[in-house]
């Protein structure tokens, strides 16, 4: 019964701007993937909620993200994580997955769209006003409380808006982890989270049908992406590509918000 009224929701986008959206919004978050181990995956649900609800975008990022790491693992070597990060920001990034899927799925939608907004703002905003600047080279030694604190913001925030990445990103950075080291741990630790992921948003999926269609889509987009990513990486200024990607990111946190205060103007 479930599956019959399921598939009878499914509807094949036929708005041209969808695919003119979604794709490169899919494609830009693809790069990311193989050039950098990830951090831009913050980007799709703003940028996909110009042609789907935020709800919808949530639940189409999920396996989408897993994509990218399936597609993404030729970009760096797993063996050269630091397992140190890894053994202390994984415990409290998975009570912070679990916090999220609570938070998620009570919350009314309307306050899960303001509060995407405003965490994109934030990580976009601290990107411009700190995060420019080069990391140091130099690999500090672990503080087992920021990593656990790190571990808990990573877990929620990546749930709720796939905008974890900035603070695990600041996190290693802040390690002063070598180029190599930073790939490989952040890479590693997406995989796991997004294999984790899967399931709630599977659950959170049943109600949003179209969102299997949305992704089959969209999801062609994901190998050209990452192999692209993985060809420009070293070639191509890093800080270059990222300024652009949190300029877009601005305006669409900026739309989410919007749209969020104009709904709650009008209840």
């Amino acid at each position: 019964m479930w599956l019959d009224s399921t598939l009878n929701a499914m509807t094949i986008p036929k708005n041209p701007w969808f695919y003119a959206v979604g794709l490169t919004a899919i494609f830009v978050m693809s790069i990311g993937k193989g050039a950098f181990g990830g951090g831009l995956t913050l980007l799709g649900i703003p940028l996909l909620s110009f042609v789907m609800s935020p709800m919808e975008a949530a639940v189409v990022m999920a396996p989408m993200a897993l994509l990218m790491d399936v597609f993404g693992f030729s970009g760096y070597r797993v063996s050269g994580i630091s397992k140190p990060d890894v053994g202390w920001l994984m415990p409290p990034i998975v009570i912070g997955l679990a916090l999220g899927f609570i938070f998620f799925v009570w919350v009314d939608p309307k306050t899960v769209s303001a509060v995407i907004g405003i965490l994109c703002f934030v990580f976009s905003a601290d990107w411009f006003v700190r995060g420019r600047r080069k990391s140091e080279l130099t690999e500090r030694s672990l503080f087992s409380p920021l990593a656990v604190v790190t571990g808990y913001a990573f877990g929620f925030s990546t749930f709720i808006a796939h905008a974890g990445g900035p603070i695990l990103s600041a996190y290693l950075l802040h390690r002063g982890l070598s180029k190599e080291k930073y790939i490989a741990t952040i890479g590693t630790i997406f995989s796991v989270v997004n294999l984790l992921k899967l399931f709630p948003y599977a659950v959170i999926g049943m109600g949003v049908p179209n969102a299997i269609v949305y992704f089959i889509m969209l999801a062609p987009a994901v190998p050209f992406g990452v192999f692209l990513g993985t060809y420009i990486h070293g070639r191509l200024d890093q800080q270059r590509i990222l300024f652009w990607c949190y300029v877009l990111m601005l305006f669409a946190a900026g739309k989410l918000m919007y749209d969020t205060l104009h709904a709650w103007m009008y209840i």
